[in-house]
């Protein structure tokens, strides 16, 4: 019974043989990947290691040796071979994967840890490439090869001429034509105006050349704080002397029109008007000096004529009115509106001879009257001539010689020793008048028989009082004395 029906059951899968092996070749392909998309989920998630794939070849075995003993069915060698294909595949993949990978590290630099898969690890064949690297468009290059930096351009388009850019790897300097190199000069404030613009004019007040300081302005750069120039010489002539005023006055005029304007000139008087009540604690006279400079500037054509009518009716200040006032008066003096030269008074240096020798006999006759030496120092200092000191001596002397009696002797010494003292009469000033009066002596003694023993005693007295020095004492000359005996001695000289 068993037998019979264990045949039964053969008969009948020999009956459906035909229709398995007619879709064997459907059946196989589709267990093949079947069996592989399920080999590599067990690869995927560790199902078998190298051991479990050593069962599967055991398998592979039997089903090896089955088939040599005739009992392989159709669907156990349809597996079989779906598994060969299996892996077959895997140990091609395999292969393809380690040779790509190694041909990507080759090309990269041999980075270990770079991803051949990712975009970053791509390696472009040419990273110039102007085609889309998007994946659209036709791959023709950007705006047709007519734009970017470095090309020709479309054909037929014409540029103009561009300017040099000194960013560029070729631009060249020397070819650019000349070259302009400009200094550049901050202004100065107002602390540093004061500080540079001081010094000039205390130089200019000893040379006296309106021209350097024109020069020495111009390579500063002042700025809006110009007039600022001219109340500072202003300024530091008021405490200065009267010869000091007057090369201010002229500084301005030979600046107007070069270096300042004249609204700027206006500007600086305006701003020492208002300054007046500071200026008074320095200089009591700062108002009556202030007013002789306005008046000196408009008859100069520094200031505008309207500059005084300006002011009429609209100053407050007491001081500011009283120089106002007396360029007012000063003007109104002078017809047809000549030059103010004599405003300060004519210099030392600049005076004539005449006049300067006239004013040293006065000084010298009022000290004899008077006998104030500290006034007749201050007159001497006024006129403003060290230089011709050496006439002070050469009159005093000359006095001397032409008095009588011992007063005017003694008076002298005392006022050259203490002109000597104080330093006003130097060495060589002292020495030159006396030389002056060695030279004239023999003249002088025609007017003044007596001049010889007047000179000798006067020597005496000044070098006792350490006026001269005895090299001087001893360069005074002597006349020989000659002194004849009676007619009865025969005309012999008497020794």
């Amino acid at each position: 019974m068993r037998h019979r029906e264990g045949r039964g059951c053969i008969e009948r899968w020999e009956k459906q043989e035909i229709i398995t092996v007619s879709s064997c070749s459907l059946q196989t392909r589709e267990m093949a990947t079947e069996v592989e998309a399920w080999t590599t989920a067990l690869e995927q998630d560790g199902v078998y290691e190298s051991g479990d794939a050593g069962k599967l070849y055991d398998d592979d075995d039997v089903l090896n040796e089955a088939e040599v003993n005739g009992n392989w069915t159709p669907q156990e060698k349809a597996l079989h071979e779906a598994r060969l294909k299996a892996k077959a595949k895997r140990r091609l993949r395999r292969t393809s994967s380690r040779d790509s990978a190694r041909e990507s590290l080759s090309e990269a630099g041999g980075e270990p840890g770079a991803d051949p898969t990712s975009p970053r690890g791509k390696v472009t064949a040419n990273a110039n490439d102007r085609k889309s690297r998007m994946g659209k468009g036709r791959g023709l290059p950007k705006k047709g090869g007519a734009g970017g930096k470095g090309v020709w351009g479309a054909a037929g388009m014409v540029y103009e001429m561009e300017e040099p850019d000194a960013k560029d790897p070729n631009y060249d300097e020397s070819a650019q034509g000349e070259t302009v190199y400009a200094t550049v000069v901050p202004e100065l404030d107002e602390r540093e105006l004061e500080k540079t613009v001081n010094p000039i004019v205390q130089e200019y007040f000893e040379h006296g050349d309106t021209k350097e300081v024109q020069m020495l302005l111009e390579g500063l750069n002042l700025g809006h704080r110009k007039f600022n120039v001219s109340s500072l010489a202003v300024s530091l002539s008021l405490e200065g002397k009267a010869s000091h005023r007057e090369l201010t006055s002229r500084l301005l005029s030979d600046m107007v029109g070069k270096v300042l304007t004249e609204t700027e000139m206006a500007r600086a008087f305006d701003k020492m008007l208002k300054d007046l009540p500071d200026l008074i604690l320095d200089t009591p006279e700062a108002p009556q000096m202030l007013g002789q400079f306005i008046a000196r500037a408009i008859a100069d054509h520094v200031l505008p004529m309207g500059f005084l009518d300006h002011y009429k009716g609209k100053v407050d200040c007491d001081h500011a009115r009283a120089a106002l006032d007396r360029a007012a008066v000063l003007l109104s003096m002078k017809k047809e509106m000549v030059r103010l030269d004599n405003v300060w008074g004519v210099g030392g240096g600049q005076r004539p001879v005449k006049h300067l020798v006239k004013e040293m006999n006065l000084l010298l006759k009022e000290y004899l009257v008077s006998g104030d030496v500290t006034e007749a120092e201050h007159c001497l200092r006024d006129l403003e001539v060290p230089h011709f000191h050496h006439e002070l001596v050469y009159e005093a002397v000359i006095m001397v010689l032409e008095s009588k009696g011992e007063t005017a002797v003694r008076m002298m010494t005392k006022l050259l020793k203490a002109f000597w003292e104080t330093g006003l009469i130097t060495l060589d000033q002292m020495n030159r008048g006396f030389q002056r009066v060695y030279d004239e002596l023999p003249e002088i003694s025609l007017d003044v028989p007596l001049a010889n023993t007047i000179m000798e005693s006067f020597l005496e007295l000044c070098y006792q009082e350490s006026v001269i020095t005895k090299q001087l004492r001893d360069a005074c000359p002597t006349r020989g004395r000659k002194r004849f005996v009676s007619e009865g001695d025969g005309g012999r000289i008497k020794h």
